[in-house]
């Protein structure tokens, strides 16, 4: 005896009548929730039916019972359509925007951070940051974010970290005092913490510092408006120089350049479960400036 052929999938119109009447066990309540008449409803199961030559209901006096083809049938009809559903949302429907909130310092966030934005907005349209300056070391301590960037050497005890800049020093002053022939003998930019570092450049690069300091700043990107504004020279970082030189904005002094271990480094806790926003974001900003680390 030849074996039953039955077509694979059965008109939409008619599952989607299956599985509201299945489910609502009423057919007339099938129709008011597809916006289809009760006649409709009953025309598609009863195609639906003949098509797979199996009934799927006991009709009672009130409502519909199923039988157990159609209770069998059912989960996979139902699965089929969660599927459709999110697969289309995924792919189609708008995103609800999500914020990351990400601490760092401000130099990096206005220097490098910053013009970065429109390329995030391109890449990852649903995503705002959040973005908190550190002021003191202590800042980091606060609760509200998983993911901050450090300055350092790469050693944050209990954080993880990938390195995104790597620290090169060069003096820089205003294109106004670069023509100075004798640069060494203008005042200099001081940075506090781990960027006062004039003794160490004037050692490497073999030249006779001097003692004649200017201001001083807590910051770096304070202390590179002044060097600007032409007040005296910096010693400055790259790269968040870079985009200076290019506009002509500081020129650099010597082309000598003071590698140092230190650098930006985004960081989160070992144990911190980033939500699928602050992984997107993660990974956009690694793509752009570094590389993930292999853990």
């Amino acid at each position: 005896m030849p074996a039953r052929t039955i077509p694979t999938l059965p008109p939409l119109d008619w599952l989607r009548s299956f599985e509201a009447a299945a489910r609502l066990s009423n057919f007339t309540a099938a129709a008011a929730e597809l916006g289809l008449t009760q006649a409709a409803v009953s025309q598609h199961v009863r195609l639906l039916e003949d098509r797979l030559k199996t009934r799927l209901f006991s009709r009672l006096a009130r409502g519909v019972a199923l039988l157990p083809e159609g209770a069998a049938y059912l989960p996979h009809i139902q699965s089929a359509f969660a599927t459709i559903g999110s697969s289309t949302a995924e792919l189609f429907e708008p995103r609800a925007v999500e914020t990351v909130t990400l601490r760092a310092p401000i130099s990096f966030a206005l220097l490098v951070l910053v013009p970065k934005l429109p390329d995030l907005a391109k890449a990852l349209p649903r995503i705002h940051v959040d973005l908190v300056t550190i002021h003191r070391p202590t800042d980091y301590d606060l609760p509200g974010s998983a993911l901050d960037i450090r300055f350092g050497n790469g050693s944050f005890p209990g954080r993880l970290a990938d390195r995104l800049t790597a620290e090169r020093l060069v003096p820089v002053a205003a294109p106004a005092l670069a023509s100075d022939a004798d640069w060494t003998s203008l005042p200099l930019l001081l940075v506090a913490g781990a960027r006062e570092m004039w003794a160490e450049w004037f050692a490497a690069a073999g030249l006779v510092g001097h003692p004649r300091r200017s201001h001083r700043f807590d910051s770096f990107v304070a202390a590179m408006e002044a060097a600007r504004a032409g007040a005296g020279v910096l010693l400055g970082s790259r790269p968040l120089i870079d985009a200076a030189l290019e506009s002509k904005a500081l020129a650099r002094l010597s082309d000598f350049e003071l590698p140092s271990t230190s650098g930006h480094f985004l960081t989160k806790a070992p144990i911190a479960r980033l939500t699928g926003a602050e992984q997107d974001f993660r990974q956009w900003l690694l793509s752009r400036l570094g590389e993930p680390s292999p853990t």
